[in-house]
């Protein structure tokens, strides 16, 4: 029984490292987008070309794709949180404020699953959690502090925080949608591209509503930065976070959304010279300080 146990951590890490990679990465990679084509757009050509691979995979394999009312109704509701909402926001969002700032509002999801999995599943509270999620997101305060400090709050200012802050809420609600798909049985690949199609609908209905012009950029830099947001960013990336919230449950899982930024403040000193501040070391400790005391295991 403990190498069962001994795997399914060794399994989990190797989930987490994955998702907190692969996402990291994307800060860098989403900004090769922004420019000719329209966030929205950005966000439907990715999702529409990531569901269509999912379905493709799942026909081969023979998944089921046949579901029932219950199971669409998961479908939906995990594609406009998860795929849409969350998504269109967060682009949005870093139009009005820094990228820092938009990193240290998302960081909070890690808080609000906490407060989720207890309101809609009678989760058991931990304390080691949130207070591993409390040290690592003041980490992140002290890393993006100068962004922070620096911040003129203007109506343009809360802007931005007010849809960074719906965006957060609507990725932990696509969260919590995942713990209900997979308590019921429901296999990851199939309900993840219904997820994923889903959310492509509910954002063109929302692109054509709005009036966004549909155009794409065949630059090498506009198709490669989709292709690894595709199967990076949005296939591999989601198969190992959304497989980690079954395996080790929303609360934890919703720490990569802390981590992130600080795979991401790595990248950025190799690609773009970055200069550390004292700060940023010390958040960098708190943060992976939290991320030792959450996924530890308890006494």
């Amino acid at each position: 029984m403990s190498n069962k146990i001994q795997r399914g951590l060794n399994s989990a890490l190797y989930l987490y490292l994955l998702a907190v990679a692969i996402w990291g990465s994307t800060w860098l990679v989403i900004t090769m987008q922004l420019g000719t084509v329209a966030p929205e757009a950005s966000v439907i050509y990715r999702f529409a070309l990531a569901s269509l691979l999912l379905f493709l995979y799942a026909r081969f394999k023979k998944f089921q794709l046949r579901f029932g009312a219950r199971e669409h109704r998961l479908f939906a509701s995990q594609g406009v949180l998860l795929f849409c909402i969350n998504y269109i926001l967060f682009y949005h969002a870093e139009q009005y404020i820094s990228s820092g700032l938009v990193a240290l509002i998302c960081s909070a999801l890690a808080f609000i699953n906490i407060i989720g999995m207890r309101v809609f599943y009678a989760h058991p509270f931990s304390s080691r959690v949130f207070w591993g999620s409390a040290l690592g997101i003041s980490g992140i305060v002290l890393v993006f502090w100068p962004e922070v400090a620096g911040f003129d709050v203007g109506a343009l200012g809360w802007t931005g925080i007010v849809m960074s802050c719906v965006a957060t809420v609507s990725a932990s609600g696509g969260n919590l949608v995942t713990v209900a798909q997979r308590r019921a049985s429901i296999p990851l690949i199939p309900s993840m591209a219904w997820a994923m199609a889903y959310g492509v609908v509910f954002s063109l209905i929302y692109a054509v509503a709005t009036g966004v012009h549909f155009e794409f950029d065949w630059s090498f830099r506009y198709v490669a930065s989709l292709a690894y947001l595709v199967v990076f960013g949005s296939i591999i990336a989601f198969m190992s976070y959304l497989t980690l919230i079954s395996r080790i449950g929303a609360d934890k899982a919703a720490y990569v959304n802390v981590a992130v930024p600080v795979m991401a403040l790595l990248l950025s000193a190799l690609a773009e010279g970055f200069q550390w501040q004292t700060l940023t070391f010390v958040g960098v400790a708190m943060s992976l300080s939290g991320n030792l005391l959450v996924m530890s295991k308890p006494r």
